[in-house]
């Protein structure tokens, strides 16, 4: 009879766990104020979340003040807010949208070309999903399948959507001077949608060695340009477009020439150290000039030539490359048309990061160089150890 009785309580200790894991059961599925549709989910339609207007038309105000003056302005004002049609077929990266249908909240899962979209549960109903579409979301290619998927406890549904790809972007590239027949390899977003690369300045057409959404590698042609940027045309929902880059390319085959894979005529290294070509490190080519500074030394090392100096026309910039040492420095520039080469001339310092290579592109206006046989940069130390510096693609531009 005890073992009866124990049994009783133990079952009623069940039932009673049941009760309340089912009551807290009840309350989840209803703590966001609705209750999920079991049916098979639907899309009916989805519409851009939000839309800026900073359109304008033009138009006269006219006011008038409590004494009865009147004024009138005329210009060009922002128009009235009105309703839109949010209704689209497409989207982009990052932005949000709306899902419109049916037994859509049990959703579980969204996808955009098979990436998994994030979204917050708070922004679900049974007949509506707020989502963003994810920036790692396919816009090229194979993968670009423009499909958008929802799944649900209940079953998926599909619905053709085009997620545009970005305007073409380059983020970081493997240098920015070329000469007929290089390849640079550019780095960003974007590029998968590409169709083809020209220099903007004369229209010259560059040949895609390769290319994915990230990475783009261009093999530049002989041109007569100087420096331009480039114009990356791109395919976007069966429309042609175009976006010109921020970075600027340098053409070295008719640039004045110092240093680039070696010495440019007449050119030899003319320093207090050690200054010499290596293929230890290279920007652009195969090699680079190495320059070590001293520890604890005053020390200047740079550039020379026997003949007529430094062009004194038809030159702009003094542009260069630097791969710094362990430590970041101050290096000085110094040149005999400077007052004497390795004198203590700090007035045109450059900063030089450690271990990195990094881009100078000086104005000649500023540098007093014309005519120059002997120019450099100059150091104060270093202070803790020697410091071995590269140069590359030592050049005038026009």
């Amino acid at each position: 009879m005890k073992k009866i009785i124990l049994k009783s309580k133990n079952l009623t200790w069940i039932l009673s766990a049941l009760m309340v894991f089912g009551l807290a059961s009840c309350r989840k599925n209803n703590s966001l104020g609705f209750t999920a549709g079991t049916g098979v989910p639907t899309i009916t339609s989805v519409h851009t979340l939000s839309k800026s207007d900073t359109s304008k038309v033009a138009n006269v105000i006219t006011t008038i003040d409590n004494n009865g003056n009147v004024t009138q302005t005329t210009g060009n004002f922002p128009i009235n807010p009105m309703g839109f049609d949010s209704v689209t077929n497409t989207g982009n990266l990052q932005q949000y949208y709306v899902i419109y249908g049916a037994n859509l909240g049990s959703t579980t899962h969204i996808y955009f070309n098979g990436a998994n979209a994030y979204f917050n549960r708070a922004l679900v109903s049974d007949q509506s999903l707020i989502v963003s579409i994810p920036i790692t979301t396919p816009t090229s290619g194979t993968a670009a399948t423009n499909k958008l998927l929802v799944t649900t406890l209940y079953g998926s549904v599909t619905y053709k959507f085009i997620v545009l790809p970005p305007p073409p972007t380059i983020l970081q590239y493997s240098t920015n001077d070329f000469i007929g027949g290089s390849t640079i390899t550019l780095t960003g977003q974007g590029f998968g949608s590409v169709t083809s690369v020209n220099l903007k300045t004369t229209g010259d057409a560059t040949t895609i060695v390769s290319q994915s959404d990230t990475v783009l590698v261009l093999k530049f042609p002989t041109s007569a340009v100087t420096e331009s940027p480039l114009l990356l045309n791109y395919s976007s929902n069966g429309k042609t477009l175009v976006v010109t880059s921020t970075i600027i390319f340098n053409d070295l085959d008719n640039a004045y020439v110092v240093f680039t894979d070696n010495y440019g005529a007449g050119w030899s290294s003319n320093s207090w150290g050690v200054g010499a070509p290596s293929t230890a490190q290279a920007k652009t080519g195969t090699t680079s000039w190495a320059t070590t500074y001293p520890k604890g030394n005053y020390w200047a090392n740079g550039f020379g030539i026997n003949t007529a100096g430094l062009p004194s026309t038809g030159y702009t910039y003094l542009s260069f490359w630097i791969k710094g040492g362990i430590e970041t420095y101050s290096l000085y520039l110094t040149a005999d048309t400077r007052g004497g080469f390795g004198n203590s001339d700090k007035s045109y310092p450059i900063t030089v990061p450690a271990g990195v290579w990094t881009y100078f592109k000086l104005p000649l206006s500023t540098l007093n160089l014309s005519g120059s046989q002997h120019f450099g940069f100059w150091i104060a130390g270093p202070a803790d150890q020697n410091e071995t510096f590269y140069f590359d693609d030592v050049v005038l531009l026009k």
